[in-house]
């Protein structure tokens, strides 16, 4: 906000005395406590500018948070909120039947038709701002709206345009407290409203090649202006209805990185260096550690399998974060399989230190959680991803990006000032690289955060249609000199023993028999569940140790059964 800060209004406006009249915004049933407008207004918009500052957009929070429930300020809504929560009995005159006129009552329009009444100026910058907040504001509960429908319809100036009387905007703008009008005169500042986008949009020309491309930024940026005003609204109204949630957030308040640090550089030092493979690790979890202090944008950890990307890359990530003071580091792997094992790892790290004992450093966001992680903290926390380290799926990173409704909206904040870990990214579908490619550039670019493209295989994002979205590559974004590491760690000979007609389950049996006789262990993959239970039954009495994992096992039966193949 060019220096001015939410807070400095405040104690400007509230140097006078001004009419506040208390208007219903949130009733608590458990103990009839009322939270008003004004006291919710305030809130979100002091939340909301927080959350956009971190891409020089926090004007546009502050202003979005203090109109988006200006329709409050009518009777028509104080009537229904009153009857809803019991406070006006059905034999009151104004009384509502509630489930009658749920979500019926727009209380979100009225906002954005102040912003679309009053910032009025033609130039094509002040537009700009009209629009993308107007936008926000009146699609706060649903999900951004569709500002053309498929016929071509303005449906953003016909939402702008919608009756008064539906609305209840004049009714508001009349009875709006005092304080509260003065913010919004004070926040609708066209000029530094204008500056803060024009600071933003230089950004977003200098890396786009094509008006399409810079369309597409564009969206993003509303996006994220409105992530910062649907998590702030919810936060604000959550802890408001649920008071014992607000000791379970975090709200960035993490420890500090330097602790995380030391404590992982702690637990890498007891790993022992007695074999040509462990320092072969060893030469990469230094070389990432040694990138950690280069500039933030796109890197590249090409390693192959059994290089020990997971630990390597969250080295990389603890130190690049604690050299630009990031908030929060997140690790994105594309099977639910798998993410246990590695949040897992991740977390024992740091419960070895009591002072980090009670901080939930490790949150999970996925659809496979194990019931031991599935608390009511985690729950919470999961929302918006307010932890300091997060592991959830590539479903879940691109629901926040680009997913309808809410729920996915108001995380998307939470991706700038952080590292951003893809594992396993050549899994990324074909059909969705052009939205990754952009999508990637855009956090990289204007919400200074880091990402890190981790595989044994490098697809080839930066080959790509440049015009329709490619991300940059230079061999100096490589983490680790990868020329001869996939000749080092070479495991693996293929040999091909297909053949007409295939193999039937005993054969395959007599086969891992032969390969026991010759080997301490044998692994076989079936195509089937039901091929390999087959094979399974197949193999008794083969072998002492005989195990069968499936994805149709609970995550807990999974991992019991990982541990005793490792112990076996």
């Amino acid at each position: 906000m060019n220096g001015v800060h939410f807070r400095e209004i405040v104690m400007q406006s509230n140097s006078s005395p001004l009419k506040t009249d208390l208007f219903l915004a949130h009733y608590r049933s458990s103990d009839g406590r009322t939270q008003d407008v004004h006291e919710h207004l305030s809130a979100v918009s002091e939340m909301a500018q927080d959350f956009g500052e971190k891409i020089g957009g926090g004007s546009f929070g502050a202003l979005a948070g203090i109109l988006h429930d200006f329709g409050k300020y009518s009777d028509k809504f104080q009537f229904y909120i009153k009857s809803a929560v019991g406070l006006l009995k059905p034999d009151h005159p104004n009384y509502m039947e509630p489930s009658k006129w749920k979500g019926k009552v727009d209380h979100a329009t009225a906002g954005a038709q102040w912003i679309w009444n009053n910032l009025t100026d033609s130039d094509a910058l002040t537009c700009l701002v009209r629009e993308i907040l107007a936008l926000c504001i009146c699609s706060h509960h649903g999900g951004l709206i569709d500002c053309f429908d498929i016929d071509g319809e303005d449906r953003l100036a016909g939402r702008m345009n919608k009756a008064d009387e539906k609305t209840h905007y004049s009714e508001a703008c009349t009875k709006v407290d005092g304080v509260i009008d003065q913010l919004i005169v004070a926040l609708a500042d066209s000029a530094i409203l204008s500056v803060s986008l024009m600071s933003i949009l230089e950004e977003i020309n200098a890396k786009t090649e094509t008006k399409m491309l810079r369309t597409f930024w564009m969206g993003l940026l509303v996006r994220y202006i409105f992530s910062c005003l649907v998590d702030a609204d919810r936060i604000n109204s959550s802890d408001f209805e649920n008071p014992e949630d607000t000791s379970l957030r975090y709200l960035g308040n993490y420890a500090e990185w330097e602790s995380l640090v030391t404590c992982f550089e702690s637990h890498i030092s007891e790993f022992k260096s007695n074999s040509e493979m462990n320092r072969k690790r060893a030469a990469i979890s230094d070389a990432c550690l040694k990138k950690s202090v280069e500039q933030q944008g796109l890197y590249y950890l090409t390693v192959p399998t059994g290089g020990g990307k997971t630990l390597a890359s969250m080295r990389f990530a603890l130190h690049h974060a604690k050299e630009y003071q990031l908030d929060r580091i997140i690790y994105v792997i594309p099977y639910t399989s798998i993410i246990e094992q590695n949040a897992q790892e991740i977390r024992d790290v740091f419960v070895k230190d009591e002072a980090l004992v009670g901080d939930e450093i490790v949150l999970e966001h996925h659809s496979n959680l194990l019931e031991k992680n599935d608390t009511k903290r985690n729950r919470l926390l999961s929302e918006n991803w307010d932890a300091p380290i997060v592991f959830t799926t590539s479903v879940q990173l691109l629901e926040t990006l680009f997913g309808g409704g809410t729920r996915g909206a108001r995380r998307m904040h939470q991706l700038a000032r952080s590292v951003i870990i893809f594992d396993e990214v050549q899994t990324l579908p074909v059909n969705t690289i052009h939205l990754f490619n952009n999508a990637v550039n855009f956090l990289t670019s204007v919400c200074s955060s880091t990402v890190v493209f981790c595989t044994a295989t490098q697809p080839l994002l930066h080959a790509v249609d440049s015009k329709k979205g490619a991300v940059p590559y230079h061999p100096e974004m490589e983490l680790v000199p990868y020329e001869s590491l996939f000749q080092d760690f070479r495991r693996i000979e293929v040999i091909d023993e297909r053949r007409s007609g295939g193999w039937s389950a005993t054969e395959i049996g007599g086969q891992i028999k032969k390969q026991l006789g010759e080997l301490e262990s044998v692994l076989f993959i079936a195509n089937t569940k039901k091929d390999a239970k087959r094979i399974f039954d197949e193999t008794v009495g083969l072998a002492l140790c005989r195990y069968h994992l499936s994805t149709s096992m609970c995550p807990a039966h999974r991992l019991d059964i990982l541990k005793r193949v490792k112990i076996c």
